[in-house]
């Protein structure tokens, strides 16, 4: 039983193709009829837009066992005075779902992922927030991996911004309880009887993902063929109830192993 990220660990952080052993691995979970849910913190695409961008791709797993924060975002934001901030494609998908953005006095700071935040901006965010705004990430990346760079996740300059506000910050997407709870109770329409402690985790963001995975009871697989070269970068600096359960290259190695 799975929970399975996908940028970096299903598809590349480079040019979006399929990872060595990526559509295998979810064929052999579909042969063997094993439970499992694709969670992703996809910002940039609309839910069914991603999936079906996964699908042409040609991994073979239909939209119930996916999972990413727009189809959370709803329940725990509401859509009026939004400050957002993120890639442009993100600020177009919150208005086609019915958000209505406010750059003058804002209820929320709402922050995904983008490589190019400016000092401006930080510095906007910062008198919303000292102005009674809330702070919400979409989820809580560490690295964001672009072009052949990394890149403070959203998770980073989340940590940025409360140390500057002392405003604390909630997380809709991974690694927040509610998103996990919201995964555990579509896999349980596949086994009833599923809990956390018989679900592996696999992702390439081994703090993002799978520390709040591990403190769930989740168990966890780090695949370094995503935001990390090598597990020397960051493993060893990782308390060690959050050093993930198993390393692996990627999800050849994963299937050679399962």
């Amino acid at each position: 039983m799975y929970f399975i990220d996908v940028q970096g660990t299903l598809i590349s952080d480079s040019d979006k193709s399929p990872i060595r052993g990526s559509i295998e691995f979810i064929n052999r979970l579909n042969a063997t009829n094993t439970p499992y849910m694709v969670v992703t913190n996809n910002t940039k695409k609309a839910s069914n837009d991603f999936h079906k961008f996964l699908k042409e791709l040609g991994f073979n797993f239909g939209f119930d066992k996916y999972l990413d924060p727009l189809m959370l975002l709803e329940s725990r934001v509401s859509k009026e005075s939004v400050a957002a901030y993120g890639a442009p494609a993100f600020l177009e998908t919150l208005q086609s779902m019915g958000y209505t953005l406010n750059f003058k006095n804002p209820k929320t700071v709402l922050i995904a992922i983008k490589e190019d935040f400016s000092a401006d901006e930080y510095a906007q965010m910062i008198d919303f927030l000292l102005s009674g705004a809330s702070l919400v990430g979409m989820h809580e990346t560490s690295i964001y991996a672009k072009n052949s760079k990394r890149y403070p996740g959203v998770g980073a300059v989340l940590k940025l911004l409360e140390f500057a506000t002392s405003v604390e910050y909630k997380v809709v997407g991974k690694p927040s309880i509610a998103f996990y709870n919201e995964a555990l109770k579509l896999l349980k329409k596949q086994n009833s009887a599923l809990e956390f402690k018989n679900i592996t985790m696999i992702s390439d963001d081994v703090k993002g993902d799978l520390g709040g995975a591990k403190e769930l009871g989740i168990k966890t697989i780090f695949v370094t063929s995503g935001k990390y070269k090598s597990e020397a970068e960051i493993v060893p600096f990782l308390d060690e109830n959050l050093k993930p359960d198993f390393v692996y290259a990627d999800m050849q190695e994963v299937l050679e192993k399962i």
